[in-house]
C-alpha cells in the first residue's frame, strides 16, 4: 500500500511541479548569479540521505495534505500570472508538504539544514535583484575609492563611477559581489550546519560571511583601479579581471574557513566553561 502511495504522489508532483523544476534547472545552468543551485541541491538530496529519518519522527497526513493543498493553489495561480518565483515557493513548500505527510513536523525540523541549503540554491527573485545589487555596487565603489585614495590617488567617485587620472571605472551589476555573496552565505550555512552546534555561532559565521564578501569585493574594486593605474589598463577586462576575481573568491574562502576554526575554538570554550 505504501508503494502505490508514493508512486502516486511522485507521479502527481511531476505532473503539477515538473514545469517549475525544469525551469528552475535551466535557471541554474543559463544564470551566472544561480549557479551555485547546480551544487546546492545535490548537497541538499545527499545531507537529507545522511542524516536519516528521525527516530521521533510521526507522519502526519491531515497537515501534511493541507500544506500540500496550500502548495498546488499557489502553483496554480503562479501558472495563471506566470510567476516563476510564486512557482517556485510553491515547489519548496510542496517538498516540505510531503515531508510533513510522510514523517511530520519533526521530520523537516531534523533536515532543518537540507531544507536550508535548498531553499539558498533558489535564484533570487528579479524584483529583488536590483534592489540587492545596486547597494552592493554603491558600497564596493565607495569602499574601492576609499582604499585607492588612501594610496594616494587622485579619485572623483560619482555614483558607481569611479574616474581615476586618464582612466574611468564603472561598477557593473556583474561587479556588485552578488555571486561571491550568495555563494559565501551558501557555504556559511552549510559548514556551520555540519562543524558547529549552537544557533549563536552559526549566525555569527553567516555573518562574518557576510562582511568578508562585502569588504573582498570593496578589496577587487580598489586592486582593478590600482592595475589599471600603474599597469594596463586591460587588466580591468577580459580573462585577467576573472581570474582575478576567482583569486580573491578563493581567498574569501580561506578566510571563511580560518574563522570557522575561531568560532569552534569559542564554542568549545563556553561549553567548557558552561560545564565548569
Amino acid at each position: 500500500m505504501r508503494f502505490y502511495a508514493a508512486l502516486a504522489t511522485i507521479l502527481a508532483f511531476v505532473w503539477v511541479f515538473g514545469e517549475p523544476v525544469v525551469s528552475l534547472v535551466q535557471t541554474w545552468w543559463e544564470n551566472p548569479d544561480a549557479g551555485h543551485g547546480l551544487l546546492l541541491a545535490p548537497v541538499a538530496a545527499w545531507l537529507a540521505w545522511r542524516s536519516g529519518r528521525s527516530e521521533r519522527a510521526v507522519a502526519q497526513p491531515l497537515l501534511g495534505g493541507i500544506l500540500l493543498l496550500i502548495a498546488v493553489g499557489i502553483r496554480s495561480g503562479a501558472g495563471l500570472a506566470a510567476g516563476l518565483t510564486l512557482a517556485r515557493f510553491a515547489l519548496l513548500l510542496s517538498v516540505v508538504a510531503i515531508t510533513v505527510y510522510f514523517a511530520g513536523l519533526r521530520q523537516v525540523r531534523h533536515w532543518w539544514l537540507p531544507f536550508s541549503v535548498i531553499a539558498l540554491a533558489m535564484p533570487i527573485p528579479e524584483f529583488l535583484l536590483g534592489e540587492i545589487a545596486l547597494p552592493l555596487q554603491m558600497k564596493a565603489s565607495q569602499l574601492g575609492a576609499a582604499m585607492l585614495r588612501g594610496r594616494g590617488i587622485p579619485v572623483l567617485l560619482t555614483g558607481n563611477i569611479i574616474r581615476l587620472p586618464g582612466h574611468e571605472l564603472f561598477v557593473t551589476e556583474a561587479c556588485s559581489g552578488l555571486r561571491s555573496l550568495t555563494a559565501l552565505i551558501s557555504m556559511a550555512v552549510l559548514i556551520g550546519g555540519l562543524a558547529l552546534n549552537t544557533v549563536t555561532w552559526r549566525t555569527v559565521l553567516v555573518g562574518f560571511a557576510l562582511v568578508v564578501a562585502v569588504l573582498v569585493n570593496g578589496f577587487r574594486v580598489f586592486l582593478t583601479g590600482f592595475l589599471v593605474m600603474f599597469v594596463d589598463a586591460r587588466l580591468a577586462e577580459g580573462f585577467m579581471h576573472l581570474t582575478e576575481g576567482f583569486l580573491l573568491f578563493l581567498c574569501s574562502m580561506l578566510l571563511l574557513m580560518a574563522f570557522l576554526q575561531v568560532a569552534r575554538f569559542g564554542e568549545s570554550k563556553f561549553r567548557m566553561g558552561a560545564a565548569a
